[in-house]
Order: structure tokens, then C-alpha cells, then sequence
């Protein structure tokens, strides 16, 4: 990067500003100096509260996650189809652990997941990996946390890149992906064809 200290006066001749400070060309890159984004947690709601916590955090200003799932229910006359949660009894939140007050304070939040009375951040990676399924529209529904299981990556389609588990559940084949911290996961379906090993 050409750097260049001027101690030169503004003038139409060189409009740059004088002092100590960092001169950069046109030919420089771009330097940002936005703030990091907060860390994610996850919320611990109240039974079947789940929406109601994520909307009273969204009208306080935070960046609240309740990743749901379409849910199909097959009752005696009729199907039901309807929003569920992926992970039940949580969300995830973006939040200053130092200012976890306002957190704790919102009606339907019962605790925040974490270790000897700290909050535990989430990977960015695992919050990720949960919103690139759910865009890809592929059939998705909570399944129970692995620990082990054969590593897999998605080689095509809309998921390419991604890393899970791989699972067989009856003639199909699913990939898990899990957040560790809540031991949850979820898994969706996958083409055979398009994994391989991780």
C-alpha cells in the first residue's frame, strides 16, 4: 500500500488534509473500519415461546435468528402444515455478553446457554451452515445430535461446500448438521450423488 505522511497545507492545488495523518492513493485499497459483528448466543425460551421471545429482541434492537422449519401433520380428515421451530425451546441472538441484562429481562427468555454463568458464543460457521440449508429449500427437520458419524461434504447443488454427517434414514440419505453448544442438530435430504467424504 503506498502510504505517504503530508504535512502539507490544504490548498486547490492539493486538497489533501494536513497533518499526521495517512494519505492513500486512488490506486489503494479500500480500508474498513467497521466494527466486528457481536458474537451469536443461544437464548433458552420458554416452551413453545419461541416466536414470542425473538419478537420482543427484534423490537429492542438486537439481531435475533429463530430458524423454523415447514412442518406437515396429518390429522384424521385433514393435512396441517405449519411453521416450526428447528431447535425448540431456543434462538440465537447477537448481543454483548457484558450487557446480557437486557437479554435475560425480555419476557419468554429463561436463560442464555453457557458455561459457569458466562454466555458461550456460537460458531459463525454452525449459524451459517443452518441458514445455507434452510435457503436451499430442501426438505429439513430437527434429528437427533451426532457426535460421530462419517465426515461428509456437498460437491453440487445449493449446498456445495457444506461439511455434515451423513445418515440413512430408511431408503434416503440425510446429512446432519449440528450446534454443538445446544447438542441439536438438524438434517436434510441429500443426494448421494452429490456427497463426498469430508
Amino acid at each position: 500500500m503506498n502510504l505517504v505522511q503530508s504535512s502539507s497545507v490544504i490548498s486547490s492545488e492539493n486538497p489533501v488534509a494536513a497533518g499526521p495523518f495517512p494519505v492513500f492513493s486512488s490506486s489503494d485499497s479500500v480500508v474498513s473500519f467497521l466494527p466486528a459483528a457481536l458474537p451469536w448466543f443461544a437464548v433458552r425460551t420458554r416452551s413453545k415461546h419461541e416466536k414470542v421471545a425473538a419478537a420482543v429482541l427484534e423490537n429492542k434492537g438486537f439481531e435475533q435468528y429463530l430458524p423454523v422449519y415447514r412442518s406437515r401433520r396429518r390429522w384424521s380428515d385433514r393435512v396441517v402444515e405449519s411453521d416450526r421451530p428447528l431447535f425448540p425451546g431456543y434462538l440465537f441472538c447477537r448481543f454483548d455478553p457484558k450487557k446480557r441484562l437486557p437479554i435475560l429481562t425480555t419476557p419468554s427468555v429463561v436463560s442464555i446457554v453457557g458455561f459457569c454463568n458466562e454466555p458461550a458464543p456460537i460458531p459463525e460457521s454452525e449459524i451459517e451452515a443452518v441458514q445455507a440449508i434452510l435457503r436451499s429449500g430442501l426438505a429439513t427437520e430437527p434429528c437427533q445430535f451426532l457426535r460421530e458419524g462419517q465426515p461428509v461434504r456437498v460437491k453440487y447443488g445449493a449446498l456445495e461446500g457444506l461439511e455434515g454427517i451423513l445418515l440413512k434414514k430408511k431408503s434416503e440419505w440425510r446429512m446432519v448438521v449440528s450446534v454443538t453448544m445446544l447438542q441439536r442438530s438438524i438434517s436434510v435430504e441429500i443426494d448421494r450423488e452429490w456427497i463426498t467424504a469430508a
